[in-house]
């Protein structure tokens, strides 16, 4: 028994060479499981280029493994579970290790495999903080708020610092970062299209064997698969993308599905770069080019900062968060959100065709169309959930449960924002160049021209006026709603905007 080879067991999201369990192993020391779980494919109706990418990147990360000497077992099965009891049965595997897991429920599953077989456990470094580290950060504090957390990150790592202060005099440059669309039709960083392998093809076959279990565009090579491909992603966007990321990293363009964003969300989520090295290569970069401070900070706030809050937030509110529905919000996910039906609201439309063309849309229009429309409507959080993390590359439970439940659609009553994330149509306007071509008009309430966003925007400040009374953020909108001398005209209009949102005829 003791002369077997140990098993290493890798997830899908921990594709990294050098992190976890996998971190100090070399070939011939180990064997190496990672399991394709049907159940897991089967779950949700996932767009085709997440689906995608998961199976690709593992596989060509098996590969990888393969190449550099080690005996590695991808193995497909009815789901992890199965795939493990088989690869134990097949090797008379009597140690097995893993990383800990990024999700509650696969950690849940891990503690009842190791209560009675022998799976140790390693800490997860897949990010700069561990969440017991934040654990002991958040102690006796009132509320976490993600801006204290980001500033105890920087002095921490000595990112962006100067001695003991931040560089540039301020923490947060975020007031130089939201200029409106640029009207001058400039060109934004164009990105590397990889060719598809016969990885890639093999995968693309069995996504497309799935027929109208899936939807979305199928993949074009716009996603890394490999860490090879990862860096090439990461270098290009500190070359062409970081400059220009800041001051309009959140408008919106029809004709333009990612502006300056660094599109490496989906990298670090699956493990083909860490976020250490990414942070790394911005501030390396603002050192030796002395590019601009708005633009190198904002990207880093969202990597060692929001990223890595939502992350600890997880751990810190599971399992408990994903039930959470403070608003009792009871619709379902609206299906021109999913291509299931058409819309003429025009900014729909765009952030749709974004994410049927590339499994992806940008910070602003998640939270600002998507969600402020799902907000509004009244949508049930854990539906919400459940499809944008099914819909968009980088998503995952951990990633999108406090995006969706906190941030999004309020639906924990306060503990990540602190005021819900609403706006009527005036917001779009100013942000996007979506309402110059919509039949919609975004300054209108009622009426068959009035812009839905705009109509329900009141509407629910009507339906949740009671909740929000004693949110001192929230007064000045309330007081707006009070002045209103037509609200029963607009909550009438409502209703026919959410029967037709449901039915797919807005």
């Amino acid at each position: 028994m003791s002369g077997r080879l140990p098993t290493v067991w890798v997830f899908g999201d921990q594709l990294h060479r050098r992190i976890g369990a996998l971190r100090d192993r070399e070939a011939g020391d180990c064997r190496v499981l990672l399991v394709e779980s049907e159940l897991k494919v089967t779950s949700k109706r996932w767009h085709r280029q997440r689906l995608h990418l998961v199976l690709s990147a593992m596989r060509h990360f098996a590969q990888d493994l393969r190449d550099e000497g080690f005996d590695v077992d991808l193995r497909r099965a009815s789901s992890f579970v199965q795939g493990y009891r088989e690869h134990c049965a097949e090797f008379e595997v009597d140690r097995l290790v893993v990383m800990e897991p990024m999700s509650w429920d696969v950690t849940a599953l891990l503690g009842r495999l190791g209560a009675s077989e022998r799976v140790e456990t390693l800490p997860n470094d897949q990010f700069f903080c561990h969440y017991i580290e934040f654990e002991e950060w958040a102690e006796g504090r009132k509320r976490l708020k993600m801006e204290d957390f980001y500033r105890w990150q920087r002095e921490r790592f000595g990112v962006l610092m100067d001695g003991v202060a931040p560089i540039g005099g301020k923490w947060n440059f975020d007031h130089d970062n939201r200029e409106r669309p640029p009207k001058d039709g400039r060109s934004w960083p164009a990105i590397t299209r990889f060719e598809s392998d016969d990885i890639d093809a093999e995968v693309s076959d069995f996504v497309e064997s799935l027929g109208d279990d899936v939807w979305g565009s199928g993949a074009d090579g716009t996603w890394p698969v490999t860490r090879q491909q990862a860096v090439v992603r990461l270098n290009e966007f500190i070359d062409t993308g970081l400059a220009p990321f800041g001051p309009h990293e959140d408008a919106m363009l029809a004709d333009e599905w990612k502006l300056a964003h660094s599109v490496l969300s989906s990298c670090m989520n699956l493990g083909l770069l860490h976020p250490t090295e990414v942070v790394e290569a911005a501030e390396a970069a603002f050192r030796e080019r002395d590019l601009p401070i708005n633009s190198v900070e904002g990207f880093i706030r969202q990597v060692l900062g929001w990223r890595e809050y939502v992350w600890c937030v997880y751990w810190r509110w599971m399992p408990d968060y994903r039930s959470r529905n403070y608003l009792e919000a009871t619709r379902p996910v609206p299906p021109a959100f999913s291509g299931q039906a058409t819309t003429e609201m025009a900014c729909v439309s765009s952030a749709v065709d974004h994410l049927d063309a590339h499994g992806y849309a940008h910070h602003i229009e998640r939270l600002m169309v998507f969600g402020n429309l799902a907000l509004t409507a009244g949508v049930e959080p854990w539906a919400m959930t459940e499809w944008m993390w099914a819909s968009f590359v980088d998503g995952a439970e951990w990633v999108m449960l406090p995006n969706v439940i906190g941030m999004a659609l309020y639906a924990d009553g306060g503990l990540m924002a602190t005021k819900p994330y609403a706006s009527g149509g005036a917001y779009i306007n100013k942000m996007s160049d979506s309402c110059r071509g919509c039949r919609f008009d975004p300054k209108q309430r009622t009426g068959d021209d009035a812009c839905p966003f705009t109509t329900l925007y009141w509407d629910f400040l009507a339906r949740n006026a009671e909740e929000f009374s004693n949110n001192h953020r929230m007064a000045q909108q309330l007081a707006g709603l009070r002045r209103l001398s037509d609200i029963d005209a607009v909550r009438d209009r409502a209703t026919e905007v959410l029967a037709a949102l449901d039915a797919g005829a807005l």
